[in-house]
C-alpha cells in the first residue's frame, strides 16, 4: 500500500468508528485532506476492497472496515500514547479511590464494573487464584448450637460462615478454640490445617476438636465458593450497540459466551502470557469466534507477578485508542491496589 491508500484507509476507519455509517468517497475527500478527485478515491477504495480491508454493506455506496482492515489500522496506524498514572485522563478521575485494597474480591468486582461503565461495553476480569492460606479465625456465639466463624485468608479476604453444632458452646469455649487455631495453625493452607488437626486430635478435648474440625471444613467451603475465576459486568450494554442490536441470533450466542465463561477464561489465560495490551479483532482469537466482537486485554501484576487479566469486550467498531488506555490504566491500578499493604 502506498501512503495515499494508507491515509484513506486510516480516515475511513476513524470516520466509521466515530459515526457508525458507511463512508463514501465524498466524505473521504473532505476528511482525508488529500486533493484527489472522487474518481481517484473510488479507484483506491476498489483496491482496498480487493485487498479485503474494506467492504460494501448491502447496496450502500459507502464502505466499512473489515476485521482485516481494523487489524492493519490497529497495528500500523494507531498512536496510543502510554499514560502516566500521575496524569490520568479526566474520565479516570476517582477510579483509584474506588479500587480500595480492603478486600481483594471487592477490588476485582469493582474493576469489572469500572471497565464496563467507562467503556460502555462488557468488562471482564480473572480473579487471582486464591492461596487458601489461613491467617486468622474468630468464633462468635450466635445462639444455641449456632456459631459464626470469621475467616481471614493471607490475602486479606474475609469470609463469614454460620455453623450448626451438635452441642451448645459457651463463649469461653469458643475463645479457647480461637486461641488454639490462631496460635498453632496461622500461615498454613486449609489442607495442611486439616492434616495437622487430624494428627493432633487426640491431644485436644473432644468438644474443642469437633468444633475445630467443623471450622476447618467451613473454611474450605468458604474459599472454594468465593473463588469465581471470571467476573463479567455489563453484558446488557451490548443490547444498545447498533452494530448488532437487532441480530438476536448473534446476541444469544454472545450472552451464552458470557454466561458459560469457559471460552473467556481460555482467552484471558492466553492474554496473561503477553506483555502489555493485546487486541483480538473479530474471530482472530479462535476463542471468541464472532467477527462482530473485539477484545482489548491486559495482564495485571501483584508484587511483580502476573496473577490475572482484564479486558473490554465490545463491537469491532470501537474507539481502540481509548480502550487501550482504559485497559492499560485499569490493569495498573488493580495491580497497585492488590499489592498494597494488607
Amino acid at each position: 500500500m502506498d501512503e495515499r491508500a494508507r491515509t484513506l484507509l486510516k480516515t475511513l476507519v476513524e470516520r466509521y468508528i466515530a459515526d457508525g455509517q458507511p463512508v463514501g468517497s465524498r466524505t473521504l475527500s473532505r476528511a482525508s485532506g488529500l486533493e484527489l478527485s472522487p474518481a481517484t478515491i473510488r479507484n483506491v477504495m476498489a483496491d482496498l476492497e480487493d485487498l479485503g480491508l474494506i467492504a460494501s454493506p448491502h447496496t450502500s455506496a459507502g464502505r466499512v472496515p473489515t476485521p482485516r482492515g481494523y487489524r492493519l489500522f490497529v497495528d500500523t496506524m494507531l498512536t496510543a500514547r502510554p499514560v502516566d498514572l500521575a496524569h490520568e485522563p479526566p474520565e479516570m478521575a476517582g477510579v483509584r479511590e474506588q479500587l480500595q485494597p480492603d478486600q481483594p474480591q471487592r477490588v476485582i468486582a469493582q474493576a469489572a464494573q469500572l471497565l464496563s461503565n467507562l467503556s460502555h461495553f462488557v468488562g471482564v476480569i480473572t480473579a487471582p487464584k486464591r492461596a487458601g492460606v489461613f491467617h486468622h479465625i474468630e468464633f462468635m456465639r450466635l445462639g444455641e448450637k449456632r456459631v459464626l466463624v470469621i475467616l481471614v485468608s493471607s490475602d486479606g479476604d474475609v469470609q463469614n460462615r454460620v455453623i450448626f453444632t451438635t452441642r451448645d458452646y459457651s463463649q469461653s469455649e469458643l475463645a479457647e478454640a480461637t486461641a488454639l487455631l490462631n496460635n498453632h495453625y496461622t500461615g498454613l493452607a486449609i489442607d495442611e490445617m486439616r492434616g495437622r488437626l487430624h494428627g493432633e486430635i487426640e491431644t485436644l478435648r473432644a468438644e474443642i476438636a469437633v468444633l475445630m474440625q467443623v471450622a476447618v471444613q467451613a473454611g474450605s467451603d468458604a474459599l472454594s465458593e468465593g473463588s469465581e475465576q471470571v467476573i463479567v459486568s455489563g453484558e446488557r450494554n451490548l443490547l444498545g450497540v447498533e452494530d448488532f442490536g437487532h441480530d438476536l441470533g448473534s446476541l444469544r450466542k454472545m450472552f451464552n459466551l458470557f454466561e458459560q465463561k469457559t471460552e473467556l477464561m481460555r482467552l484471558l489465560e492466553n492474554s496473561s502470557r503477553a506483555e502489555g495490551v493485546r487486541i483480538y479483532i473479530g474471530g482472530e482469537s479462535g476463542v471468541v469466534p464472532y467477527e462482530s466482537l473485539s477484545v482489548v486485554s491486559a495482564p495485571y501484576e501483584v508484587d511483580g507477578r502476573v496473577v490475572g487479566t482484564l479486558a473490554v469486550v465490545g463491537p469491532t467498531r470501537m474507539a481502540y485508542e481509548r480502550m487501550i488506555q482504559l485497559v492499560d490504566i485499569t490493569a495498573r491500578l488493580v495491580g497497585n491496589a492488590l499489592s498494597g499493604p494488607r
